[in-house]
């Protein structure tokens, strides 16, 4: 089972996301495709320690920003596929958007991947957006709309 770790970065009164866009479609019915937002994250890899690790690690290569993470708060757990945590984090330092991960060297691994635009989405339209995977959108907007986040 895969592993992937993402974070919620809180920017005043917006939320740090990975727009994609130009995605092209797969026979793997777990790859989106079109035009979406994720939680910045990624795979768990052999040299993390922990999954915090993994996304503070993550989040520096996709935005370039240092974070600290504060807690788990979401947990998504796809049958024998993927195990996908997500957790709230807080800015610590770095300029947003100067990420140098591997989606954007121009690795041909990545052609079909579409484009990786970071952005910071306003809360109130997290509603508005094609934020995936939808399960955790619900509970996100949940938590905006009760003051939890």
């Amino acid at each position: 089972m895969k592993t992937r770790c993402a974070g919620i970065v809180l920017f005043d009164e917006g939320i740090a996301l990975m727009h994609r866009k130009n995605v092209k479609k797969t026979d793997n019915p777990l790859r989106p495709y079109g035009e979406y937002y994720v939680f910045p994250g990624g795979g768990l890899e052999e040299s993390d320690t922990s999954l915090e690790e993994a996304v503070k690690r993550e989040i520096l290569e996709e935005f370039g920003i240092t974070v600290n993470v504060i807690k788990k708060q979401y947990e998504n757990i796809i049958e024998n596929e993927l195990a996908e945590y997500i957790f709230l984090c807080e800015y610590v330092s770095g300029e947003f958007g100067k990420g140098n991960g591997p989606e954007f060297s121009n690795d041909p691994a990545y052609a079909d991947r579409g484009e990786y635009l970071p952005e910071i989405v306003d809360k109130n339209r997290i509603k508005d957006i094609r934020l995936l995977p939808e399960i955790l959108k619900e509970k996100l907007v949940n938590d905006i709309e009760n003051g939890v986040i």
